[in-house]
């Protein structure tokens, strides 16, 4: 909305101008509302399947910012003259099994006939006032955990090519399906400086947010980074989709990487997710306890990935 100039009501904590996961509004001393929506189009042929995914992917966010889900609604753009309804409604259930799991309630939606079919959910959380985790904030000396593996993009090109193996393309849907929950459950626990979940703009386009104004440079530890299996084989390949290539754009020259890192990691860390795990930032004392609190969890990819340095808002994979 550029040019348009969008006053800020005193209730509200997050909005327009922060540039973040959700929109934030105080309703008293002990309560605020976590706002957001997010709809995309089919990642995965199965509907169940894609109508799960896109719910979790639209309540990450929530989850993000600390809150807690409590309602739901569906957005649907829905091509009736290519997919019959019984299409729809297995869309819809797969949503439904994920607001479910959350505890929150599906209460409405709205449909609209489109040429292209998309699916998600407007998401309505609580959260404290003062315990609101904003997606910058990083501190010099932080340790960031990664919940959830990366290449789910990669592997997404190399099935419409008729190249991911089954098992590779099971495991990439079963990733995206899974609820940052448990991931956010934990979190709560420790005294966590930044988080974000890794969705369109890749892990090094999340990174950059989380620097914001910061005055630190981010070292990525390639050879820590989870990875789905497979999705390294098909980035060599050159199965890369077009959003990957955008994101380095975007992130430009405050990246950088070490000599002896193989291109495919280089690959990870541009590659566009879809439902993707959170970015947990920390001091590093507390990261290794993290770690071990999100696995006995069953979060059992997360990983300490990176740590902050004092700087000028660079990333390095090294």
């Amino acid at each position: 909305m550029r040019g348009t100039r969008i006053p800020k009501g005193k209730n509200i904590i997050v909005g327009m101008d922060d540039a973040d996961d959700a929109g934030v509004v105080r309703l008293d001393d002990d309560t605020a509302l976590v706002q957001t929506l997010d709809f995309i189009t089919p990642i995965v042929d199965d509907p169940f399947m894609f109508g799960r995914i896109a719910a979790v992917n639209s309540l990450s966010d929530v989850y993000a910012m600390g809150g807690i889900p409590l309602t739901a609604m569906n957005i649907v753009c829905f091509p009736t003259s290519l997919f019959s309804l019984d299409i729809l409604g297995e869309i819809l259930k797969g949503g439904l099994t994920a607001i479910e799991e959350t505890g929150a309630q599906l209460v409405g939606g709205h449909s609209v006939e489109d040429k292209e079919l998309k699916y998600g959910l407007s998401v309505t959380g609580i959260v404290h006032p003062d315990k609101i985790i904003r997606n910058n904030g990083l501190e010099e000396g932080d340790a960031i955990v990664l919940t959830k593996p990366l290449g789910t993009g990669i592997i997404a090109t190399a099935v419409k090519a008729g190249l991911a193996a089954m098992e590779h393309a099971k495991r990439a849907e079963e990733t995206m399906a899974s609820l940052n929950k448990y991931a956010a459950e934990v979190m709560l626990q420790f005294p966590v400086h930044a988080c974000t979940d890794v969705t369109g703009f890749g892990l090094a386009g999340h990174l950059k947010e989380m620097i914001g104004t910061s005055a630190v440079d981010v070292e990525i530890n390639a050879a820590a980074l989870p990875i789905l299996l497979g999705a390294a084989d098909y980035a060599a390949m050159g199965l890369n989709p077009a959003g990957l290539y955008r994101n380095r754009e975007y992130i430009g020259d405050l990246f950088s990487i070490h000599a002896g890192v193989k291109q495919e990691l280089e690959d990870m860390v541009f590659d566009p997710q879809t439902s993707g795990g959170l970015l947990v930032a920390l001091e590093k004392n507390a990261a290794g306890e993290l770690v071990k609190a999100m696995e006995a969890k069953g979060v059992t990819a997360a990983a300490i990935i990176a740590y902050t340095r004092k700087g000028g808002g660079l990333i390095r994979l090294i």
